[in-house]
């Protein structure tokens, strides 16, 4: 089963390579969506693929990479089905 999740990931997660990560990590689980930093501090991101594998990666935008500290990740289901390659888009 596909699934898409629209989260919001709070904390320190701008200036230490969290969408570089996220975009790594996406493409490594075989999903597609994208990762963008928002002007209030959070990273947002969409992540579609196999059910499974969007909550596994929806676990692990709680680690981050070295130098984040997430305290929210806020994921819930959207209608937005991305295609293709997961990638960056510009900061809203």
């Amino acid at each position: 089963m596909t699934t898409a999740i629209h989260c919001l990931v709070r904390g320190q997660v701008q200036g230490v390579g969290y969408r570089a990560w996220c975009q790594g990590e996406a493409v490594t689980r075989g999903l597609s969506g994208w990762v963008r930093n928002r002007q209030s501090g959070d990273v947002e991101t969409v992540l579609a693929g196999p059910s499974d594998i969007v909550n596994e990666m929806l676990a692990a935008l709680w680690s981050g990479p070295a130098g984040a500290s997430v305290s929210a990740v806020e994921g819930t289901p959207t209608e937005e089905r991305p295609r293709g390659d997961f990638h960056v888009r510009p900061t809203v």
